[in-house]
């Protein structure tokens, strides 16, 4: 079932990861995707233009779109351009993340200003760039969070903003509600990204939880979808934790 035909779906840092394998199931039922990347040139252009070419062979609308989304005059551009070549948004899915691999208290100022900047204003730069679309289609914004909100990882300071970000799908949820626009976050569990590979080098023995505590980015894709459908209509202001169970766990770890 095509729960999102005729829909259009951006999904920021959508080259890769998560990110990407939303973008191609929101594809496969149904949605044109804007394909957002962070730097033009290299790896993270050409994943992007792959994956246009994919949704492109699905019958579907695709667009790249370069921003990064730290700057608010590269957001107000992203969504000017998606509003040029797709013509509406139906739903922002906020994906994107940047921030280094190292304890809070060894972070330098430019790293912290970094970490803000990204994690928190861009996101916020995001939502407020795509208001005026999405109070139109009375559609939905979507968060994508990680565990690292509620427990501690080491050498992750990303969880600090993923948690203020939390806050703010609660906030917004409420504060847009009058707009019809619906507000919701998924809380991943640990995903074998590329993120993965540098988070291992800093978690002692992470590698050694069982097979059936990683989460696949379908499975996180699969939690979006429903979102992004009608049989979400009761859920609001709320964070969803998909992780097979490892916050439970958690006490018998050792």
């Amino acid at each position: 079932m095509h729960i999102l035909k005729d829909k259009v779906v951006l999904i920021t840092g959508s080259s890769r990861g998560i990110g990407r394998e939303i973008a191609k199931q929101c594809a496969l039922k149904g949605a044109d995707i804007v394909v957002n990347y962070r730097k033009t040139g290299g790896s993270s252009q050409s994943k992007a233009e792959e994956l246009c070419r994919e949704v492109e062979a699905m019958g579907h609308r695709a667009v790249t779109i370069q921003a990064d989304i730290a700057s608010k005059q590269s957001v107000k551009n992203l969504f000017h351009e998606t509003r040029d070549k797709m013509g509406k948004l139906d739903f922002l899915i906020l994906n994107a993340a940047r921030a280094p691999f190292k304890p809070l208290e060894k972070l330098l100022e430019r790293e912290l200003k970094q970490l803000v900047d990204t994690n928190y204003l861009g996101n916020i730069f995001c939502i407020q760039a795509a208001l005026p679309m999405l109070e139109e289609s009375e559609g939905g914004i979507i968060f994508i969070s990680s565990l690292g909100s509620r427990f501690y990882n080491p050498a992750y300071p990303l969880g600090s903003m993923k948690a203020a970000m939390e806050s703010v799908t609660r906030d917004c949820a409420e504060s847009l509600r009058g707009k019809h626009i619906s507000v919701n976050a998924v809380c991943g569990g640990i995903v074998k990204t590329d993120s993965f590979k540098v988070l291992r080098q800093f978690w002692d023995n992470i590698e050694t939880l069982p097979a059936d505590l990683f989460v696949e980015p379908e499975e996180i894709a699969d939690v979006v979808l429903f979102l992004c459908s009608e049989a979400s209509r009761g859920i609001t202001g709320q964070t969803i934790v998909v992780d097979k169970g490892l916050s439970n766990a958690i006490c018998r770890m050792n």
